[in-house]
């Protein structure tokens, strides 16, 4: 199982200085997400910053830009990076897309099958100069002048419920789970519905808390957990963990406005040990072996919710630190 991992940094060059540091240790891809930064331009940082490390996106988001934009920032960053590019991408939920971004919202299963058809169909023809067709897309008298470093760049897709998470195993190079991913509900309830074929990644995502003090690790993963637990959509996944009564304490909490803050102190421990690898570095290694045979790849990223910015520094270090250790 190949250890991946997602840098943190407060400013874009101590993002960069994370990225080379988990390369050195052995990390075999750095992912970036889309919230905070715009994950295309992160990737940017990141595919400069590297030379060995594949640069994915985890997940950039697929309807906030037309198919075209994203092939274009696509075959960019697949130049930049020396084939090293890989495109991850997810539909958000709907209060993002149309409130956030103002797309609307319409049949995401289909509209990501057809975003995905797009963007393949551009990358693969954009030199020739012949007409493209595809889902949403119908571009006449266009000739890319420039080099394009692989004509099909892998796309994986993120996927939660059981339709989209079909469609990943039908149509996507590779898969990433959502933060939340433990090995028995991996096993149970989403390799049935992805039911890989050869030669596809089933790479799943973990917040890895690591100290020498249990209880300190736990805490530090606690904020993450609480801001999952706050949002009823994922009322099936905690009721499968038997964390259907935590979880309905946090959602309460949240609605009442709770922080960060309450939202962690309202996790039990119990909730942090089920669903992320925290603990000392031996204890988050045997929780690691638990997805071999299962995952292809992992992707850990350090505790962002509910913890300060040196509390993130220190999880990073620990993390990149067990990367070293187990490449």
């Amino acid at each position: 199982m190949r250890l991946t991992y997602g840098p943190w940094g407060e400013t874009l060059n101590e993002l960069a200085s994370a990225a080379r540091a988990a390369e050195d240790a052995g990390a075999e891809t750095l992912w970036v997400p889309e919230l905070h930064r715009s994950a295309t331009v992160t990737a940017t940082v990141l595919a400069g910053a590297t030379t060995e490390a594949r640069i994915g996106t985890a997940i950039a988001l697929a309807f906030t830009r037309s198919p075209m934009a994203t092939a274009l920032e696509a075959l960019d960053l697949d130049e930049l990076s020396s084939g090293r590019f890989v495109l991850g991408l997810g539909s958000g939920v709907r209060r993002l897309n149309e409130d956030w971004h103002g797309v609307t919202w319409d049949k995401p299963v289909k509209s990501l099958r057809d975003t995905v058809t797009a963007i393949r169909e551009f990358t693969a023809n954009c030199r020739t100069g012949a007409p493209i067709e595809a889902p949403g897309m119908r571009i006449r008298g266009y000739q890319r002048p420039f080099p394009v470093h692989r004509g099909r760049i892998p796309i994986y897709l993120a996927a939660v419920g059981p339709a989209m998470t079909r469609l990943a195993g039908e149509i996507a190079d590779g898969w990433i789970s959502h933060e939340l991913c433990s090995p028995a509900y991996l096993q149970e309830r989403l390799l049935p519905q992805l039911n890989p074929r050869p030669g596809f990644e089933v790479v799943v995502s973990a917040c890895c808390s690591i100290d020498d003090d249990p209880a300190v690790a736990y805490r530090r993963a606690a904020g993450l957990v609480g801001f999952y637990a706050s949002v009823r959509t994922y009322a099936d996944f905690f009721a499968f963990h038997g964390l259907a009564e935590e979880q309905a304490r946090v959602v309460e909490l949240f609605r009442r406005g709770a922080g960060a803050d309450d939202l962690a102190e309202a996790v039990p421990e119990r909730m942090v040990e089920l669903l992320t690898l925290s603990g000392t570095a031996e204890q988050v290694r045997d929780k690691l072996s638990a997805y071999g045979g299962r995952a292809d790849a992992i992707k850990l990223t350090p505790p962002t919710h509910g913890v300060s910015a040196e509390e993130t520094r220190l999880a990073q270090d620990r993390i990149i630190e067990l990367i070293g250790d187990l490449t």
